[in-house]
């Protein structure tokens, strides 16, 4: 391992980045637990900018040696480049009081503090002027198009998706039976990470440069029984994403002003003298319809309805294979009684509810 690291150091000093990279991947591999070596592969992330690579690197050295001053000063240099002026700041600092003596601190503290006072003041005129349903160009930084916008496991284990509100961003991991204590999630103003590490297990890791920038000390995640839940308040309510991920190639982004309690819609014209309020009248008929008394089989309809639209992904799943292998006589939604083998139908005389398993 002495000697990887040793032509590892020796291919950085000759600008030879990328074998750089691998070398400490090679010695890192053999030495996992050392924080010098993760410390030093985020400083050659850096130069590729391979910044969301350098951010992970750093912060496992911290976790590995909470007094490493050089992988507070990594992280901070890489989420300067990612234009993550809050993070940077608040790494940045932890690292000043662990080397007084290193000035780069200072220096950068400074510049973090410039550029959280730009981009305010950025914020702050957009929110202003940005019309209702108009389109803005989103600027993007010119020194980070070469970076890797997503880091994930090579054989990715679990599956990921995500849903937005005009206020936040909802991401799901889905990973069944997995302890609280297995979870680690980190926000950064623009980046997520995720860690699920199971005894006996590969670890999985998730890492992304997200697509517009959050409020990291709002984020919250829950692990339930079958998934992790992760909510993500935006920093610009009403800016629509996209996709989760940051991609360069997306430039045109809609901007929906919300005010802090709900998104402002609005009220469509008539031909009629007397306008009509559409956002009134459609609350009203999904007031009706949800009021609306029902009996017979309409009643028995929406109540598998509402189960199947309130029902984790296994419990759809036996719904649906219960209700089609038995022609419509049998729903279930037990997966482990169904999942392994036919469902039979029942006689003619009625369906057959098995097991409301939840």
């Amino acid at each position: 391992m002495a000697d990887l690291e040793k032509k590892a150091k020796e291919a950085f000093i000759d600008d030879h980045f990328e074998l750089a990279v691998n070398l400490y991947t090679q010695a890192i591999a053999l030495n996992p637990t050392n924080p010098d070596l993760l410390a030093d592969r985020a400083q050659a992330n850096i130069k590729l900018n391979s910044l969301t690579e350098a951010v992970a690197d750093a912060c496992k050295a911290i976790e590995l040696d909470p007094s490493m001053a050089k992988a507070y000063l990594r992280k901070g240099i890489a989420c300067m480049k990612l234009e993550e002026y809050q993070t940077a700041k608040a790494a940045l600092e932890a690292g000043a009081s662990l080397a007084t003596e290193e000035s780069r601190f200072a220096n950068l503290i400074k510049e973090c503090d410039e550029r959280i006072a730009e981009e305010t003041g950025e914020t702050k005129k957009q929110a202003v002027e940005a019309p209702v349903n108009t389109l803005s160009l989103k600027e993007e930084p010119e020194d980070i198009s070469c970076q890797a916008p997503m880091v994930t496991p090579s054989k990715s284990k679990y599956r990921h998706e995500f849903y937005q509100k005009p206020e936040e961003v909802v991401v799901t991991i889905f990973a069944k039976g997995i302890p609280d204590s297995s979870v680690t999630v980190d926000f950064g103003e623009q980046i997520l990470r995720v860690g699920i590490n199971v005894p006996g297990e590969d670890v999985y890791h998730f890492q992304t440069r997200l697509f517009g920038k959050i409020i990291p000390d709002k984020c919250k995640f829950n692990v339930l029984t079958t998934k992790v839940e992760i909510r993500l308040p935006k920093a610009e309510p009403g800016l629509h994403w996209a996709s989760l991920e940051y991609k360069k190639e997306i430039a045109v982004v809609k901007r929906i002003p919300v005010s802090s309690e709900i998104a402002q819609r609005p009220t469509y014209p008539s031909s009629k003298p007397k306008g009509v309020d559409w956002d009134k009248l459609e609350a009203e008929v999904k007031k009706e319809e949800k009021e609306e008394k029902l009996d017979g089989d309409a009643a028995l309809n929406k109540f598998f309805r509402e189960i199947y639209q309130d029902a984790d992904e296994d419990t759809r799943r036996a719904m649906q294979k219960s209700f089609v292998e038995s022609n419509g006589t049998v729903l279930s939604t037990n997966w482990k009684e169904v999942g392994t083998k036919k469902v039979e139908g029942s006689p003619p005389d009625g369906m057959e509810m098995r097991k409301w398993e939840y």
